[in-house]
Protein backbone atom coordinates (compact mmCIF):
# COMPACT_ATOMS: atom_id res chain seq x y z
CA UNK A 1 0.00 0.00 0.00
CA UNK A 2 1.39 3.53 -0.65
CA UNK A 3 2.07 6.01 1.80
CA UNK A 4 -1.15 7.46 3.22
CA UNK A 5 0.87 10.51 3.77
CA UNK A 6 1.81 11.44 0.08
CA UNK A 7 1.82 15.00 -0.51
CA UNK A 8 -0.14 15.32 -3.94
CA UNK A 9 -2.72 12.99 -5.07
CA UNK A 10 -2.93 13.18 -8.82
CA UNK A 11 -7.61 12.86 -8.99
CA UNK A 12 -8.23 12.08 -12.44
CA UNK A 13 -11.45 12.73 -13.75
CA UNK A 14 -12.65 10.16 -16.39
CA UNK A 15 -15.95 9.52 -19.06
CA UNK A 16 -15.67 5.59 -17.60
CA UNK A 17 -13.55 5.30 -14.77
CA UNK A 18 -14.07 1.44 -14.52
CA UNK A 19 -12.64 0.68 -17.94
CA UNK A 20 -10.27 3.35 -16.85
CA UNK A 21 -8.97 1.07 -14.18
CA UNK A 22 -9.24 -2.04 -16.08
CA UNK A 23 -6.93 0.63 -18.44
CA UNK A 24 -4.29 1.31 -15.89
CA UNK A 25 -4.26 -2.10 -14.23
CA UNK A 26 -3.19 -3.57 -17.64
CA UNK A 27 -1.27 -0.45 -19.09
CA UNK A 28 0.40 0.39 -15.99
CA UNK A 29 0.23 -2.46 -13.41
CA UNK A 30 -1.88 -0.44 -11.22
CA UNK A 31 -3.66 -2.18 -8.30
CA UNK A 32 -7.26 -1.25 -6.97
CA UNK A 33 -7.37 -0.16 -3.59
CA UNK A 34 -11.64 0.58 -3.34
CA UNK A 35 -14.34 1.81 -5.80
CA UNK A 36 -17.36 3.86 -4.73
CA UNK A 37 -20.58 3.33 -7.05
CA UNK A 38 -22.49 6.49 -7.91
CA UNK A 39 -26.79 6.14 -7.24
CA UNK A 40 -27.07 5.28 -10.97
CA UNK A 41 -24.93 2.40 -10.53
CA UNK A 42 -23.09 3.10 -13.79
CA UNK A 43 -20.47 5.64 -12.62
CA UNK A 44 -18.04 5.63 -9.73
CA UNK A 45 -18.18 8.61 -7.61
CA UNK A 46 -14.50 8.16 -6.09
CA UNK A 47 -12.12 5.36 -6.74
CA UNK A 48 -8.32 4.91 -5.49
CA UNK A 49 -5.49 2.95 -7.19
CA UNK A 50 -1.86 2.25 -6.45
CA UNK A 51 0.44 3.45 -9.69
CA UNK A 52 4.22 2.55 -9.34
CA UNK A 53 3.78 3.25 -5.54
CA UNK A 54 2.01 6.28 -5.24
CA UNK A 55 -2.39 6.90 -4.85
CA UNK A 56 -3.86 7.74 -7.58
CA UNK A 57 -7.62 8.64 -7.08
CA UNK A 58 -10.19 8.44 -9.57
CA UNK A 59 -14.23 9.80 -10.43
CA UNK A 60 -16.61 9.75 -13.31
CA UNK A 61 -17.61 13.08 -15.04
CA UNK A 62 -20.97 14.25 -13.44
CA UNK A 63 -21.64 17.36 -15.17
CA UNK A 64 -25.12 17.37 -14.04
CA UNK A 65 -23.43 18.56 -10.71
CA UNK A 66 -20.29 21.06 -12.32
CA UNK A 67 -22.37 24.56 -11.90
CA UNK A 68 -24.06 23.65 -9.08
CA UNK A 69 -20.23 23.33 -7.11
CA UNK A 70 -18.33 25.93 -9.39
CA UNK A 71 -16.46 22.93 -11.19
CA UNK A 72 -17.43 24.02 -14.59
CA UNK A 73 -13.97 23.06 -15.70
CA UNK A 74 -13.67 19.73 -13.53
CA UNK A 75 -14.02 17.49 -16.63
CA UNK A 76 -11.70 14.99 -18.48
CA UNK A 77 -9.46 16.06 -20.86
CA UNK A 78 -11.49 15.18 -24.17
CA UNK A 79 -14.44 16.90 -22.85
CA UNK A 80 -11.94 20.22 -22.34
CA UNK A 81 -9.92 19.48 -25.35
CA UNK A 82 -6.56 18.25 -23.88
CA UNK A 83 -4.75 18.58 -20.45
CA UNK A 84 -2.37 20.40 -19.11
CA UNK A 85 -0.86 18.12 -17.21
CA UNK A 86 1.76 14.92 -17.74
CA UNK A 87 1.58 12.17 -15.10
CA UNK A 88 5.35 11.19 -14.70
CA UNK A 89 6.60 7.44 -14.01
CA UNK A 90 10.12 6.85 -13.11
CA UNK A 91 10.57 2.91 -14.36
CA UNK A 92 13.18 0.54 -14.12
CA UNK A 93 12.94 -0.09 -17.88
CA UNK A 94 11.32 3.19 -20.03
CA UNK A 95 10.90 1.14 -23.19
CA UNK A 96 9.17 -2.15 -21.88
CA UNK A 97 6.69 0.73 -19.77
CA UNK A 98 6.00 2.14 -22.77
CA UNK A 99 4.98 -1.06 -24.75
CA UNK A 100 3.23 -2.62 -21.71
CA UNK A 101 1.15 1.14 -21.80
CA UNK A 102 0.85 0.65 -25.93
CA UNK A 103 -0.07 -3.10 -26.18
CA UNK A 104 -3.12 -1.87 -23.85
CA UNK A 105 -4.25 1.05 -25.71
CA UNK A 106 -1.79 3.78 -25.12
CA UNK A 107 -1.18 6.12 -28.33
CA UNK A 108 2.70 6.53 -28.08
CA UNK A 109 3.02 10.46 -28.65
CA UNK A 110 6.62 10.44 -28.15
CA UNK A 111 8.80 7.42 -28.52
CA UNK A 112 11.62 6.41 -26.02
CA UNK A 113 14.80 8.87 -26.77
CA UNK A 114 18.17 9.24 -24.20
CA UNK A 115 16.88 12.54 -23.18
CA UNK A 116 19.99 15.28 -22.75
CA UNK A 117 19.11 15.48 -19.26
CA UNK A 118 20.55 11.58 -18.50
CA UNK A 119 17.57 9.86 -18.58
CA UNK A 120 15.70 7.58 -21.06
CA UNK A 121 12.30 9.56 -21.34
CA UNK A 122 8.93 8.60 -23.42
CA UNK A 123 5.20 9.67 -22.98
CA UNK A 124 2.13 7.94 -24.57
CA UNK A 125 -2.01 9.61 -23.84
CA UNK A 126 -4.13 6.73 -22.90
CA UNK A 127 -7.34 6.46 -24.27
CA UNK A 128 -9.00 8.50 -21.98
CA UNK A 129 -7.36 11.24 -22.43
CA UNK A 130 -4.64 11.42 -19.79
CA UNK A 131 -0.91 12.04 -20.82
CA UNK A 132 1.77 9.88 -18.46
CA UNK A 133 5.51 10.37 -19.45
CA UNK A 134 8.10 7.27 -18.30
CA UNK A 135 11.76 7.74 -17.70
CA UNK A 136 14.57 5.71 -15.92
CA UNK A 137 18.53 7.46 -15.66
CA UNK A 138 20.89 6.29 -18.55
CA UNK A 139 24.11 4.81 -16.75
CA UNK A 140 27.14 7.68 -16.32
CA UNK A 141 28.69 8.42 -19.68
CA UNK A 142 32.75 8.00 -19.04
CA UNK A 143 34.26 12.13 -19.72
Amino acid sequence: MADQTQGVVAHLVLDDAAAAIAFYTKALGATEVMRMPANDGKRLLHAQMIVNGAQIFLMDHFPEYASEHGNNNLAPPKALGGSSVTLHLEVSNCDDAVKRAADAGARVTMPPWDAFWGARYAQVLDPFGHAWSFAHPLPAQQG
